[in-house]
């Protein structure tokens, strides 16, 4: 059902699945593999600035802060005494949650090691500049390829709230019209279908989080857990699950509409790799691990990715954004600006300490490709060699960019 033309693009659903698996795909995962790729840098104890997040000790919660066993009852502790139904269920599943949502944030101690070398590194080189959050005592590494992004069992009012904040309070959208909380099990919200009179940047700022929204529900749905038994966990694709939120007749239309949203959001990532290729391509820069070999040949297939990028035949023109009146086209791009900044914001509200971190790697990807977009005048004033002062980007956003593309 997903065919065919793309709004607003030139560009058709065929065309980028057969680049995209490939050509591009392929070999974007020998990169995310890599060292300087896999680890992640991340502020997940940083609290919720919009709510209180004050619930019982249940399911939603533990994957954020794990039960305090005094609070658990004894009897339920020990399994000596028969307590209700409800609390057993309770503990089971707040054990459940603790286990699927908690991150792994164990590194070998030759990681540790590489990673002191690369705040050396970040700090000595004018290629990076680090956002303060960064030195937070509380911000860690993370081996994203530990923590995979896949079903930890957050759901229902909590994960409702967190999509609602964000289309409600962030997305441009017709005054008229309310996108209620759907009452569906695994169901998210009802997309907004009527544009009414929505201009282009603001109708494409919408399918960038729609799009992003889809992303996570279909790894979600191809990484669910279909069994848990003490001798093993298999994670694999749940059918049902996918056709709740995607499926024509049961979304009422709206799944393939959701579903060339995420075709729409991979052209605009494809299109900020192509506009920074000469970021990347200038001697200077490196993807700095320490081992200077594989360094290199990441560098080789980084630049193999940009030029494939490049040579896309149907890109996005993202000279249709902001080509207006200068005044109103600076004040949309701070209105972009300050809606994305929000969105990242909610993501410190997320419940689960997982969906959190590929929740704030995903937005921050995001936000550097339209960062990317925003500065094509600084890019191309980019010297060959010496420092770039007018563009930078951090080793975070670098990380960031590409493993949310490659989500």
């Amino acid at each position: 059902q997903v065919t065919g033309h793309l709004d607003d693009c030139t560009c058709d659903v065929e065309t980028i699945d057969a680049f995209n698996n490939y050509k591009l795909f392929p070999r974007l995962n020998v990169l995310l593999e890599s060292d300087y790729f896999r680890y992640y840098k991340v502020n997940l104890k940083k609290p919720c600035p919009f709510w209180d997040d004050n619930s019982h000790c249940g399911m939603r919660d533990c994957a954020v802060q794990p039960c305090p066993s005094d609070e658990v009852p004894d009897g339920i502790r020990s399994g000596s005494y028969k307590y209700s139904e409800e609390a057993n269920n309770l503990h089971e599943e707040c054990e459940e949650a603790k286990r699927l949502g908690a991150v792994d944030d164990s590194l070998s101690k030759e990681t540790r090691q590489a990673v002191l070398r690369w705040a050396r590194h970040d700090d000595s080189s004018d290629s990076f500049c680090e956002a303060d959050d960064i030195y937070s005592p509380d911000a860690e590494y993370v081996d994203l390829l530990l923590n995979p992004e896949r079903y930890t069992g957050y759901k229902g009012p909590d994960a409702w709230k967190i999509w609602n904040s964000i289309y409600e309070e962030n997305c441009f959208k017709p005054q008229n019209v309310k996108r209620p909380l759907a009452s569906g099990r695994g169901e998210s919200l009802i997309y907004l279908t009527k544009w009414v009179r929505v201009c282009v940047e603001k109708r494409a700022f919408y399918r960038l989080i729609s799009g992003l929204h889809s992303s996570i529900n279909i790894h979600l749905s191809a990484r669910y857990l279909l069994q848990d038994t003490w001798s093993e966990k298999k994670w694999g694709p749940n059918v049902t699950e996918f056709q709740q939120r995607f499926d024509e007749v049961l979304t009422k239309g709206e799944g393939p509409r959701r579903l060339k949203n995420l075709y729409f959001l991979y052209l605009m990532e494809l299109r900020a790799l192509s506009k920074v290729l000469p970021f990347f391509e200038r001697p200077g820069f490196q993807l700095y691990t320490g081992n200077e070999r594989q360094d290199a040949e990441m560098k080789h297939v980084l630049l193999e990715i940009l030029h494939l990028a490049k040579s896309f035949p149907l890109h996005f023109d993202e000279n249709s954004f902001f080509a207006g009146n200068k005044k109103e086209a600076a004040k949309l791009k701070e209105e972009f600006r300050l809606h994305f900044k929000n969105i990242s914001r909610i993501m410190d509200c997320v419940g689960c300490f997982k969906c959190r971190l590929w929740g704030k790697l995903q937005t921050q990807g995001l936000g550097t490709a339209l960062k990317i977009l925003f500065s094509e005048n600084l890019i191309e004033k980019i010297p060959e060699s010496g420092p770039s002062y007018g563009f930078q980007l951090t080793r975070q956003e670098i990380v960031a960019l590409f493993n949310a593309f490659g989500r």
